[in-house]
């Protein structure tokens, strides 16, 4: 019988798991995952994971220029970000399992399609059976193949926006490696809606991400989240000592993207 209890996902900032900023040298920060993997497991919450590419993907990206089109010139790079986002999959998924999570690795490259840089098709019966389950399904930021580009990149947030919806998640968490939206004077931004965004960008009050991010940085992050909030998901921001009131659903500190009627 299938599992209907609250279904949540939580994305791995690729900040949060790996040193990003050091480029494709960047080290895959264990001690992190093992940390995320036991407050999961003690959780006993139904989650999708999706976990972001930090400085496994974002460099072989940038260097073969994917999101400005795919063709046979510039092909190999298809392998080399894929190449990339699998080996810090694999890490992700194993430190899960090692905390006693059915995690099982999803990649976007085998089973996804988008068109102009959104995702076109889809496995959202197949999540779903995952669930059901009880298995973790573990995706994250990846090359696809493109209907109108020949290829694009399909970030980890565009993952969170399409299934919170198809699959009816509860819940959505980001955890990041700062403590939510910050202001220019480094304070937490506590709520954004639509009719808010406006005024942060003319007050320059959003800032960008750390390193190579082909993917939007935290400006890219907020219309994806926003795009979910429109249809009436709330997504909360936050850092990893909030993981645990998170999903107790307790009040946490972070930035919550509202849609405009919960404010």
């Amino acid at each position: 019988m299938e599992d209907t209890s609250e279904l949540l996902i939580l994305k791995l900032g690729g900040s949060v798991i790996t040193e990003k900023a050091a480029g494709e040298s960047g080290g895959i920060l264990h001690n992190v995952l093992i940390k995320i993997g036991r407050e999961l497991a003690e959780s006993k919450k139904r989650v999708i994971i999706v976990h972001g590419a930090g400085s496994y993907g974002h460099p072989q990206a940038a260097k073969y220029h994917i999101q400005q089109g795919v063709t046979t010139k510039n092909r190999e790079g298809i392998y080399a970000v894929h190449k990339a986002v699998c080996k810090l999959n694999t890490a992700v998924v194993s430190a899960l399992r090692d905390s006693g999570i059915e995690a099982i690795s999803v990649h976007p490259f085998h089973g996804m399609c988008a068109k102009n840089g959104v995702l076109y098709e889809y496995p959202s019966s197949s999540l779903k059976e995952m669930c059901a389950l009880g298995l973790v399904p573990v995706l994250h930021g990846d090359v696809v193949m493109d209907l109108e580009r020949g290829a694009c990149i399909v970030s980890g947030d565009q993952l969170i926006q399409v299934f919170s919806q198809v699959l009816h998640v509860s819940r959505v968490g980001i955890l990041t490696n700062v403590p939510g939206v910050l202001a220019a004077d480094g304070s937490v931004i506590p709520h954004i809606s639509r009719e808010s965004l406006d005024e942060l960008y003319r007050s320059g009050m959003i800032f960008g991400s750390a390193g190579v991010d082909v993917t939007g940085g935290m400006q890219g992050k907020i219309e994806e989240l926003l795009v979910l909030s429109d249809a009436g998901i709330c997504s909360t921001l936050f850092s990893l000592d909030q993981l645990p009131a998170f999903l107790r659903n307790e009040p946490h500190e972070g930035t919550v993207i509202y849609p405009t009627y919960s404010k």
